[in-house]
């Protein structure tokens, strides 16, 4: 299936089987968040699949707004994600700067934490995240690039694991908008 010659449900149909067949796994498992759970997601992959990126750069692509000057993530989960939406951005005459943001500040040279085409201060900035459990790692990077002087007001994810990160978000005042929910993924995983 080619995700550029197919509607949305069929892409986002496709993507929610790859999840299950690659991504998800059920037994005893210790997520990054500290917590722990007999489901575990690990989308990566997924995302470092052509045909994975390509339907989850679509589909996120799809939810950024107009008025976004670029997309950016925590590395190493958000990197695919942050690089396939730019390429596709691009292809389709829409200017995204992609940016990775360091999980601590560079040791040397000017000491960044944002890595990429800076835009403008007070740019519009979409976060991309694969699986969001408390939020902590999307809040990371949302920190991160506010510190930096812009402005972020959603955060895209693959899954929401619905274990706490949607209130953090709001609390942080971002809105959290999934692709899928784990119970989706768990649900076709049985399915199969």
């Amino acid at each position: 299936m080619n995700p550029l010659n197919s509607s949305s449900d069929g892409i986002k149909d496709n993507l929610l089987n790859l999840l299950a067949q690659k991504a998800y796994r059920f037994g005893d498992f210790s997520l990054a968040s500290g917590k722990k759970s007999s489901h575990y997601v690990n989308c990566k992959p997924v995302s470092l699949s052509g045909p994975g990126l390509l339907s989850i750069s679509s589909l996120f692509l799809k939810e950024i707004n107009e008025s976004d000057s670029g997309v950016a993530g925590l590395t190493l989960g958000a990197d695919p994600l942050v690089s396939g939406v730019v390429l596709l951005a691009a292809q389709s005459d829409i200017d995204l700067s992609g940016l990775i943001v360091r999980k601590e500040a560079k040791g040397h040279g000017t000491g960044a934490w944002l890595e990429g085409p800076l835009p403008p201060k007070g740019s519009v900035i979409t976060v991309l995240e694969d699986v969001v459990t408390t939020g902590g790692s999307s809040l990371k990077a949302v920190e991160q690039l506010r510190n930096q002087g812009y402005l972020v007001n959603q955060v895209l994810a693959i899954v929401d694991r619905e274990e706490g990160g949607l209130d953090a978000m709001s609390k942080a005042d971002l809105d959290l908008n999934s692709l899928f929910v784990l119970k989706e993924i768990v649900e076709r995983a049985k399915s199969l």
